[in-house]
């Protein structure tokens, strides 16, 4: 980047080409993924942990070219995806061998691009952190973006019942299909009542949310007794006013904050192979599929950047890197 600002301060340069050490391997990037994070940090407000790539890119699918020492099980050729701390707008990739995610035959790396970093986040905060179990109600809002077409599909595998949040009758229409019982379009204003109906006043066991505090008071409202309400996102603002603890306490509730960028790695790499065991047999057989909404090609990136500005996708916007 040229700087920190909107779309036009991206641009294609050289860098070094990385090299495996021990238990690592080399991918070509085949092709990448956009997420919220990329946004932020070409804005200059989300800079990436110490350490890690300065070039965008949270995720990855290619084919594995070297091996590090200590790579049981890996050779050039295979094909994988990843999530990555930074660094996917790239030719060339290393990541841990434990991290990679074998991808299923007949899967195009423009798919198994749209996997690692959203399928991730989803898992992470549903099971590791929300607990989800079969019959559970969980609230997904912006279910029409990567992180929530994931979700619902996860959420819908388990056995529980999604519903959902999203902008457009077709962001809804499509998360229907994908598995969520009901959906509401927040431009017909807070979602709260509308939960407690479609649960008979119960409320949601689990809330997902990205936009942060203006949604905050009818999450709160909209959790049954014992619910989690897990933060992902900030979209709509971070500060809250006027919190009655007194809600949460009474009621037995948990808010839950959490980020899967700044996780360590050892934490990454069990994450990643307990998900792709329970889901790589999922990919295959076509239970779980990941939404692809638009692929760009990489030379077209300020493009992709302001098509996700504008909140327009249904799922992940891919970028192709090379055939």
């Amino acid at each position: 980047m040229k700087g920190f600002g909107g779309p036009e301060v991206l641009y294609l340069s050289d860098v070094p080409d990385p090299h495996p050490g021990s238990g690592e391997l080399l991918v070509r990037v085949r092709a990448t993924a956009l997420n919220r994070a990329d946004l932020l940090q070409r804005r200059g407000l989300y800079p990436p942990p110490p350490g890690a790539s300065e070039v965008l890119g949270l995720e990855m699918a290619g084919e594995v070219i070297a091996t590090g020492p200590d790579c049981p099980g890996w050779q050039p050729g295979d094909r994988v995806c990843a999530l990555l701390p930074g660094g996917g707008y790239a030719e060339l990739a290393v990541i841990p061998a434990g991290m990679a995610m074998r991808l299923p035959d007949g899967m195009s790396f423009e798919q198994g691009a749209a996997i690692p970093e959203v399928f991730l986040t989803a898992y992470l905060n549903l099971f590791w952190l929300g607990r989800m179990q079969a019959g559970d109600v969980v609230l997904v809002h912006a279910g029409g973006s990567g992180v929530g077409t994931a979700a619902i599909q996860l959420i819908r595998e388990t056995g529980a019942v999604a519903l959902t949040t999203a902008g457009s009758k077709e962001k809804l229409e499509r998360c229907l299909e994908l598995g969520a019982r009901a959906g509401w379009n927040y431009h017909d204003g807070l979602f709260d009542d509308w939960v407690r109906q479609q649960t008979e006043g119960r409320g949601a066991d689990i809330v997902l949310d990205f936009i942060g505090a203006p949604y905050f008071a009818a999450n709160i409202r909209s959790l049954a007794v014992d619910g989690r309400l897990i933060v992902v996102g900030t979209m709509g603002g971070a500060k809250v006013d006027g919190v009655d603890l007194g809600v949460l306490l009474g009621r037995r509730l948990q808010v839950i904050g959490t980020a899967l960028r700044s996780r360590p790695a050892a934490e990454k790499i069990r994450l990643s192979q307990e998900f792709w065991g329970w889901a790589q047999p999922r990919f295959a057989d076509g239970r779980l599929v990941p939404v692809v909404d638009t692929v760009f090609d990489w030379r077209d990136v300020a493009d992709a950047h302001r098509y996700m500005e504008a909140n327009r996708n249904v799922g992940k916007i891919v970028l192709r890197v090379s055939a």
